[in-house]
This record gives C-alpha cells, sequence and structure tokens, in this order.
C-alpha cells in the first residue's frame, strides 16, 4: 500500500471524540509548522526525496503526504500522489496566490492569519484575494424585481412593462 492510501487509511479511522480531536490538532499543529517555515523563507519549492522533507520536519512520511495532499491543489503542478513513496524525488514549486486562497477556501484562518505572510504577499494583495474569493462565494440572483428597470430598454418599471 502506497504512502497516500495509507495516510487516506490513518484520517479515516473511526476514533471517539476526544481521540479524533488529538490526532486532528497534533496533525494541524505539524502543518502549520511546515506553513510557517515555508513562509518565513520565502521558500516557494519543495525538492528532495519525500522521505527526507518529512525528517526534516520532524513528520513521518505518511503524514508527511497528508501535508502533501493538503498543499497539492496550490501547486504550479499537481503531484500524483498515488505513484509516491519515501524514496519518491518530490519537485513541487508552491503558488502562494492560490496558497492563500486555498487556505480561505479550507476555512484555515490559523493558516491565512499567520504573520510570515507579512513577508510573501503584501497586505493589499492579501486584502484583494479575501475579497475576491468572498465575492466568488456570494450568491447572485440573475432574476428581475417586479420594481427594476425593465430589462428590455423601455425605461418602465419592469411591472409595468414586460412583467404584466
Amino acid at each position: 500500500m502506497g504512502l497516500y492510501e495509507q495516510w487516506k487509511k490513518m484520517a479515516a479511522v473511526e476514533r471517539g471524540q476526544a481521540e479524533n480531536d488529538a490526532f486532528w490538532n497534533g496533525y494541524l499543529e505539524k502543518e502549520k509548522v511546515i506553513y510557517e517555515h515555508l513562509l518565513e523563507n520565502r521558500q516557494n519549492k519543495l525538492d528532495g526525496p519525500l522521505g527526507e522533507l518529512a525528517s526534516g520536519f520532524s513528520m513521518e512520511p505518511v503524514v508527511f503526504t497528508g501535508f502533501l495532499d493538503g498543499i497539492n491543489t496550490s501547486l504550479t503542478s499537481e503531484i500524483d500522489l498515488s505513484l509516491v513513496g519515501e524514496d519518491t524525488v518530490i519537485a513541487a514549486e508552491i503558488d502562494f496566490e492560490k496558497l492563500y486562497w486555498n487556505m480561505h477556501e479550507a476555512k484555515a484562518d490559523w493558516l491565512y492569519n499567520l504573520e510570515q505572510w507579512d513577508g510573501i504577499l503584501t497586505q493589499e494583495k492579501r486584502n484583494g484575494i479575501t475579497k475576491e474569493f468572498r465575492l466568488s462565494k456570494m450568491a447572485v440572483s440573475s432574476k428581475v424585481g417586479r420594481n427594476d428597470p425593465c430589462p428590455c430598454g423601455s425605461g418602465k418599471k419592469y411591472k409595468k412593462c414586460c412583467g404584466m
């Protein structure tokens, strides 16, 4: 069984609430440490054998594969995680703007609020991405209201024109 399958199996294990919280809180803390390191060092590349990368962050290769699963959509070119093993050489480039967006998508405020973002994206850029993200999640109706101008261009209210 490959590392990715092991990770999925580990993540899906049925646990009690306390055990589940302990597992995920432990993982999320390790994930946060990796992101702090990557952002602080402006490191947009993950290069090297997976096993060495994992040990560099004091993680088991299976758990580091879980990290790769989480960051995969923020890479310039996604990794086929089903083919990854401990000796697999990872050559991944991180798109920081995409990563910031995806952290919002995951509702990971403990990650997109890290102070290390200051050295990567300006506050203005982060505000722009946040605004764009929020706008993309808004429901927009194309329905014409009764008191809206008629779309036919007559200048009348819809209820007095085509809405009769």
